[in-house]
């Protein structure tokens, strides 16, 4: 299907909204973890082929509590995506390892920890679900899945047209119907959609571009990896207030880099 930069392709525009829970999930429910976190409790039989099992899931969503994840949205959002769907048939093997794996073009689906940390960063500080949300680099669609759990809209765009498809072909078959795919320059983000609660990069460049802080809500956050005065890229959070722009630097990470333009 041919796709024009910056337009949206709705999932699922004439299909009936389906319950976004998978079969293979229920309600969270605490795993005798330390501290007060509520984790979903998958169930131990599998649900479905190779990986496509509550219990697989489970065990990742339980090794994100152990490494510090602590937003029951969060945790419950990544039990609920089968991440085996986004990656190649050849790593399907590996997609419920804590590791980045490729998925064409020279991009790579992030790590559950990352995706994980990042969410958990981009809804501190708030309740219930997050509004409408802009991602930066759809590539496969997986964090747009778990966005989609996450926030009430979510818009996607990516400069990649063979990722921009193959997002929408993964993303498809599972008729989310809040998730909108964009074919575009996401340093432009997307002034149609705006303003955003959050907005989160999945590419890191020397700075944050202004068209995306322009285009955050007052009280929204952002997040994405960034060069640092160190010249290392970091996780920047960028909160709006009514004061102006309060930036916070984290950790060290690794993203592949920003870029504008679509090819």
């Amino acid at each position: 299907m041919s796709q024009r930069p910056g337009f949206p392709v709705k999932l699922a525009a004439t299909d009936p909204a389906p319950s976004r829970r998978s079969s293979g999930s229920v309600a969270p429910a605490a795993l005798g973890l330390s501290g007060a976190v509520a984790v979903p409790r998958m169930p131990l039989a599998p649900t479905g082929l190779g990986l496509d099992s509550g219990a697989v899931r489970a065990r990742m969503v339980r090794l994100l509590a152990q490494q510090g994840v602590r937003d029951a949205r969060v945790l419950e959002a990544m039990g609920l995506v089968e991440r085996h769907r986004f990656v190649e048939s050849a790593l399907v093997g590996q997609a419920y390892e804590d590791t980045s794996l490729p998925i064409g073009l020279g991009q790579t689906i992030s790590k559950p920890n990352v995706v994980a940390r990042m969410l958990e960063l981009l809804c501190q500080g708030t309740s219930g679900k997050l509004g409408r949300v802009l991602e930066i680099g759809t590539g496969c669609g997986y964090q747009a899945a778990v966005l989609s759990h996450v926030a009430t809209e979510v818009y996607s765009i990516e400069r990649l047209r063979g990722l921009h498809e193959k997002a929408r072909d993964n993303l498809r078959p599972l008729r989310v119907h809040n998730v909108h795919l964009i074919f575009g320059d996401g340093m432009l983000a997307y002034p149609q959609g705006a303003p955003y609660a959050g907005i989160i990069s999945a590419a890191g460049g020397d700075d944050i571009p202004q068209a995306w802080l322009d285009q955050l809500a007052m009280g929204g956050r952002l997040v994405a990896p960034t060069v640092t005065t160190a010249g290392q890229q970091a996780l920047v959070v960028i909160h709006k207030t009514p004061r102006g722009f309060e930036r916070q630097v984290l950790e060290a990470v690794h993203f592949v880099p920003l870029k504008s333009g679509v090819a």
